[in-house]
């Protein structure tokens, strides 16, 4: 099954009950090892012609700009892109600036990109071991088809693998079947059991001062 014949694939970490009117569901890869081994004999599928011309490397502060634009793209397909509130500081502040926690990753065809990724490590307690969470992986539209987004998602699997990652996990909206279906196929397993929640803005703030 064709990787980019997804919408795209949404991976936040926006809890299950926040604002959007549907539900996340979140999924995990348990065995990083072999879903890396898996990826890599997809890939192989792909090593004909122009998907040899696909280049991923870690984001820079100038790529700021562009980042906000596939993320506002995400966000309209979303139907949220009212949510959206980041600023090309904002991006440049947390994704760049020393200390900062997320890591981004730029998808380039023919030198020219066309989608990104933002992730970072989580960690296990059961496991004793980090985790990797993929906040959103992007390919905009016109670009889908020639396997990006299944190579950008494998080049993800073999971080968390080379980080000793003991899960790597995304959330999906629950409409996205094809994306769902997609998922399940790599071996990705949903955890429906567990409920995610969130605090932010207000109630945060309100919180926090007790």
């Amino acid at each position: 099954m064709e990787c980019e014949a997804l919408p795209f694939f949404k991976a936040a970490a926006h809890p299950i009950g926040d604002k959007s009117p549907h539900r996340k569901v979140l999924y995990q890869v348990l065995n990083v090892t072999s879903a890396a081994h898996g990826f890599s004999m997809a890939l192989s599928l792909f090593r004909q012609g122009p998907f040899m011309t696909i280049e991923i490397r870690p984001a820079t502060p100038s790529d700021a700009p562009q980042i906000l634009a596939f993320i506002t793209e995400l966000a309209d397909f979303e139907k949220a892109r009212h949510e959206v509130i980041a600023s090309v500081t904002d991006i440049e502040r947390s994704l760049f600036s020393e200390g900062a926690t997320a890591h981004g990753l730029i998808c380039l065809r023919d030198g020219m990109p066309i989608g990104f990724a933002v992730f970072f490590f989580s960690y296990s307690t059961w496991l004793g071991s980090n985790c990797l969470y993929l906040e959103d992986l992007y390919i905009t539209p016109e670009q889908r088809g020639g396997g990006a987004g299944k190579t950008l998602l494998r080049h993800l699997a073999k971080i968390a693998c080379d980080n000793d990652c003991g899960r790597f996990e995304w959330s999906v909206l629950d409409w996205n079947t094809p994306a769902i279906e997609f998922y399940k196929s790599l071996g990705a397993q949903p955890q429906e059991e567990w409920v995610r929640y969130r605090m932010d803005g207000k109630v945060l703030r309100e919180f926090a001062e007790g």
